[in-house]
C-alpha cells in the first residue's frame, strides 16, 4: 500500500486533501484510481487507512477510513553526523539511514573530506537530499520524515550533539569492542543518539581530540576498516536491534 505524508492542516474530520507534487505522482506515476486505498500520515506519530474517492489535478481527495497510534518508530531520537562522502555516496546514506529509523541527518564538513560545498551547491544538495529522505521514509512507512540539516562543519556539529544522551565516533584507533558493546548497553530507550562519521579519508585526530573533549565516546566497529557509507549502517543496524519494541 502506497504510503503519503501531509500536513495537519489538509486533514479534516472525515477526508485528508493531498496536493503538491504528490498529485502528479499519484495520477500519473502510480495510477491510483478512486476506490483504491492508500497509507497517510500526519507526520506526527498518527497513520491514517484511507480509501481515494476523487483525483483532479490540484488535489487528491480520500475518505478516512479509520486512524491509528503508528508504532513504526524507533522510542530514541538518533542523529547521524556524516562527513561529507564522494560523489552521490550521501544520496544512499540516506535514503537507508531514514530505512534504518534515524530521526535527523546532519552533514559535515570535515578536514579530510573531498567534497567541498559553497553555499549555492549546498542548498541544491540538500535539497534534493530532503527529498531523498522523504521518499524513503514513504517507503519504509514512517510516520516522519527525518530532518536532513544544512551542512554543518564539525565544530558546528559537536555543539549542536552538546545536550544529546549518548555520543560516539567510530575510530580506528579506539578500544576492543567490549568497550564498544559496553557503550551500548548503556542506552536506554528514549535516550538521545548522535553517532558521528567520518568521510573517506576518516576523521583528522584534532577532530578526534576535539570530540573527546566534548566528551564524545571513541567505539571500535571491530578489526576490518569499514566504508564510510558502511560505517553509520552498522552503527545505525545495532541501535535499531537494542531498541526496536515488540
Amino acid at each position: 500500500m502506497h504510503h503519503f505524508f501531509v500536513s495537519a492542516e489538509q486533514i479534516s474530520e472525515k477526508e485528508i486533501h493531498i496536493t503538491g507534487a504528490d498529485v502528479n505522482h499519484i495520477r500519473n506515476v502510480l495510477r491510483i484510481s478512486p476506490g483504491e486505498q492508500i497509507s497517510v500520515s500526519d507526520g506526527n506519530a498518527v497513520t491514517y487507512r484511507c480509501e481515494v474517492t476523487q483525483i483532479n489535478e490540484s488535489c487528491v481527495t480520500a475518505k478516512i477510513m479509520w486512524s491509528q497510534e503508528a508504532d513504526t518508530e524507533l522510542p530514541s531520537r538518533i542523529v547521524l553526523f556524516q562527513g561529507l562522502p564522494k560523489a552521490d555516496k550521501m544520496e544512499l546514506i540516506i535514503q537507508k539511514a531514514v530505512e534504518l529509523g534515524v530521526s535527523e541527518i546532519v552533514p559535515m564538513a570535515t578536514c579530510r573530506a573531498v567534497v567541498k560545498l559553497d553555499a549555492k551547491k549546498a542548498e541544491a544538495k540538500n535539497k534534493r537530499w530532503r527529498a531523498i529522505a522523504e521518499s524513503a521514509a514513504k517507503q519504509a512507512k514512517r510516520t516522519i520524515i527525518p530532518e536532513v540539516r544544512q551542512v554543518m562543519t564539525f565544530e558546528e556539529a559537536v555543539r549542536y550533539a552538546a545536550d544529546m544522551d549518548c555520543r560516539y565516533i567510530p575510530y580506528e584507533l579506539a578500544r576492543g569492542m567490549d568497550e564498544t558493546r559496553s557503550a551500548f548497553g548503556k542506552i536506554s530507550p528514549g535516550d538521545s543518539i548522535a553517532v558521528f562519521i567520518g568521510p573517506e579519508g576518516g576523521f583528522d585526530e584534532k577532530e578526534i581530540e576535539l570530540a573527546q573533549k566534548a566528551e564524545i565516546l571513541p567505539i571500535t566497529l571491530g578489526r576490518r576498516i569499514l566504508r564510510t557509507e558502511t560505517a553509520g549502517m552498522a552503527v545505525l543496524a545495532v541501535l535499531m536491534f537494542q531498541l526496536e519494541t515488540a
